[in-house]
C-alpha cells in the first residue's frame, strides 16, 4: 500500500514538474516485450520514462538503475525497488551496456573456443588427425551438415548460456527471460553534449539474445535542466519523451554498424 501511494505521489510530482509528455511517434504504446533505449543526461531519466509510460506498460517495464547510486541510501533503495521495480546493475566502466568492446565476431569466438593444445609427447599432427591402418594420414572431411553447423551463428539460447553470472548484463537478461520489458541507456554513462555519446555493446548483445523483444528508441528532452548533474533540488521545466519506430538487428549486421544506426535513430527523434 505504501509503495502504491508513493507511486501515485511521484507520478503527480513528476508530471507537475515536467509535464511528462509522452509522444508516440513511430509506434503505439503496446503491451509487448520491449527494450526501450534512450539518451542519458540525468539521474531523472529513469523517473521521466517511467512517468511517461501508461499504467499498463509501467507495470511490465523495468528501468535500469546504477546500483552504487540508487542503493546508496535506504530511501533510494526502497523507492527504486518498491516503486520503480528497477533492475540494479553494477557499473563497470559504465553500465551493463559498457561491457568491454569486442571485435566483430568475438561473441561467436567465445562460444567456439580453440581446440586444446597437444599433450606432452604428442605431435600437432597426431593431435589433429587419426591414422587409418594401411593408409596415409588424411584430414577428415566434414559433412555438409557439420560444415553448416560450424559456420552458423550461435543461437540466442547459446548466447545467454555463455553469459557469465557476474557479467553486468546478467540482471537484464534475467529480467527479459522473465518476460519483462526494460529501459536502458546505451551510452553507459550520462552525457553532457547535445548528442548522445557512442553506444556501448550491451544493446547489441541483448538484441541478439532476445530477438523477439521489440527495440524502441526514445529521446528524452530537457530533463537534464530539471535535475542537472550535482544538483538535488529539481526545477520545473517542460519535458517530453518521444518514442520512435522500432529497429532490429539485420541478418549479418555487425556490432558497430548496428549501434551507430541505433544511436542515429535516437538522435533523429530530437527533431520530431
Amino acid at each position: 500500500m505504501l509503495s502504491k501511494l508513493m507511486s501515485l505521489f511521484l507520478l503527480g510530482l513528476v508530471r507537475f514538474l515536467t509535464g511528462s509528455q509522452a509522444r508516440w511517434y513511430g509506434c503505439p504504446p503496446k503491451a509487448e516485450q520491449r527494450i526501450y533505449f534512450a539518451n542519458h543526461q540525468s539521474h531523472a531519466d529513469l523517473v521521466m520514462i517511467w512517468a511517461a509510460l501508461p499504467q499498463e506498460l509501467r507495470s511490465i517495464t523495468r528501468p535500469i538503475a546504477a546500483k552504487d547510486y540508487w542503493t546508496k541510501t535506504p530511501f533510494r533503495h526502497w523507492i527504486t525497488s518498491a516503486v520503480f521495480n528497477a533492475v540494479y546493475v553494477d557499473r563497470q566502466s559504465g553500465t551493463p551496456a559498457a561491457a568491454p568492446a569486442t571485435a566483430p565476431g568475438a561473441e561467436t569466438a567465445a562460444l567456439n573456443p580453440a581446440p586444446p593444445t597437444p599433450a606432452d609427447g604428442q605431435t600437432a599432427l597426431n593431435a589433429a588427425y587419426i591414422p587409418q591402418s594401411g593408409s596415409p594420414l588424411e584430414a577428415p572431411v566434414p559433412t555438409p551438415h557439420e560444415a553448416a553447423a560450424e559456420s552458423a551463428p550461435p543461437t540466442p539460447e547459446a548466447l545467454r548460456a555463455a553469459l557469465a553470472p557476474d557479467d553486468p548484463l546478467a540482471p537484464l537478461v534475467q529480467a527479459l527471460e522473465s518476460g519483462d520489458s526494460i529501459v536502458i541507456f546505451p551510452e553507459g554513462t550520462r552525457g553532457h553534449g547535445d548528442e548522445p555519446q557512442p553506444f556501448k555493446s550491451g544493446l547489441y548483445k541483448l538484441a541478439l539474445m532476445f530477438p523477439q523483444a521489440v527495440l524502441v528508441p526514445a529521446w528524452i528532452h530537457n530533463v537534464q535542466r530539471v535535475m542537472p548533474k550535482g544538483e538535488v533540488v529539481p526545477v520545473p521545466i517542460l519535458c517530453s519523451v518521444t518514442f520512435g519506430a522500432p529497429i532490429q538487428v539485420e541478418p549479418g549486421e555487425e556490432r558497430r554498424p548496428f549501434l551507430d544506426r541505433a544511436r542515429r535513430a535516437v538522435i533523429a527523434l530530437r527533431e520530431v
